[in-house]
């Protein structure tokens, strides 16, 4: 290995590492000047860790004895890169997919070269084979029993504060390294232990939200692009569908898989309905009954059921005009006149009605 080399990945080390550290002074890292920093950072620690693959820095065939110690703080390069790919903003779900299985692939990286120098504890040991078995259920406390998970957070928790306790100690001592390889050994390595449990827990952070993303719907067709006759038909036949399963569709939104875990643990979100016709109802609809039908097909509609008759007759209630010439007919007129006449006199109105007679 040339004397140039290292001095090149220490170089571009030391220029990521202030790039990085210089991130924490930006308030917001949503604006462009933070993520336009994040890029340059994440740039910079990728011309190290090509520099480094190329010159192997590190190789499967040694030992971590082999390795200098001002060499291994360059173990955490892949770290550093999956931390900052995963602050990488972005409004399109499949573009931050991209981004997440990319910080994935770097942590998984990071663990690899880790275990290859015998660097793991042995609950991390152990821990990256459960990591392996199921990556995308993957969990830090992989356990169904409540109080062994809660064991376990803690016992986690304790080695997390006291690897931060040794560190801030020899960071408060700079003094000790000065002239004690051995500290300067014992501080890198000691950096790396702490960067292995943040490992785990951003591992099955990048788990759930992954599940999370392959839950979401898919995108609609580019605009102008229209679904297939057959399609068509289908949305048509399926819309009007009720299905008692919470699963099958939500809010408009077509999911898969199911609602809640094996231990109970809501997986996406549902809504409750009290029946079922408010599943099927919208809620951008009038708070009025609006016509189904014209003025003229009501018309229509009723002639045909016989509620409108055409041609006069008896069944018309239109009495006809006596022809004044026909004297049989008007002396009919006349006797029928007389007879109702006479019938109303011997049946005043209001004679019928004995009910609320005092």
């Amino acid at each position: 290995m040339a004397d140039d080399e290292p001095k090149s990945i220490r170089s571009l080390f030391l220029t990521a590492e202030r790039l990085r550290n210089n991130l924490n002074s930006f308030p917001d890292s949503n604006s462009p000047t933070y993520q336009e920093n994040l890029i340059n950072a994440i740039a910079t620690y990728e011309a190290c860790l090509t520099l480094s693959e190329q010159v192997s820095l590190f190789s499967p065939n040694e030992s971590l004895d082999d390795v200098s110690s001002s060499d291994i703080q360059y173990m955490s390069i892949n770290y550093h890169l999956s931390d900052l790919i995963q602050k990488i903003k972005s409004q399109d779900i499949s573009e931050r997919k991209a981004n997440l299985l990319k910080a994935r692939d770097h942590y998984e990286r990071f663990i690899k070269l880790l275990d290859s120098y015998d660097v793991l504890g042995a609950s991390d040991a152990k821990l990256y084979e459960t990591y392996l078995e199921d990556k995308s259920n993957f969990s830090v406390a992989s356990t169904r029993d409540a109080a062994a998970r809660r064991d376990a957070k803690i016992a986690r928790f304790r080695e997390e504060k006291e690897l931060k306790r040794k560190l801030a100690y020899i960071q408060a001592n700079p003094k000790l390294a000065e002239n004690d390889e051995q500290v300067v050994r014992e501080l890198h390595l000691t950096n790396l232990a702490f960067m292995v449990h943040q490992t785990f827990a951003s591992l099955e952070s990048l788990a759930q939200e992954l599940h999370i993303i392959s839950l979401a719907p898919s995108a609609p067709p580019p605009q102008g692009e229209t679904a297939g006759p057959q399609d068509a038909r289908e949305d048509e036949r399926n819309r009007d569908a009720y299905s008692e399963r919470l699963d099958g569709q939500v809010a408009g939104l077509r999911y898969k898989g199911p609602i809640l875990s094996s231990d109970g643990k809501p997986m996406r979100p549902f809504t409750l309905l009290d029946t079922r016709q408010r599943l099927q109802q919208g809620v951008f609809r009038p708070d009025h009954s609006l016509p189904t039908m014209t003025i003229d097909e009501y018309l229509e509609e009723e002639k045909r059921r016989g509620g409108i008759i055409d041609g006069g007759g008896e069944q018309s209630g239109i009495r006809p005009e006596v022809d004044e010439d026909d004297l049989r007919a008007a002396d009919e007129e006349t006797m029928k006149a007389r007879a109702w006449d006479e019938f109303k006199e011997d049946n005043p109105k209001g004679s019928g009605n004995t009910i609320n007679r005092g």
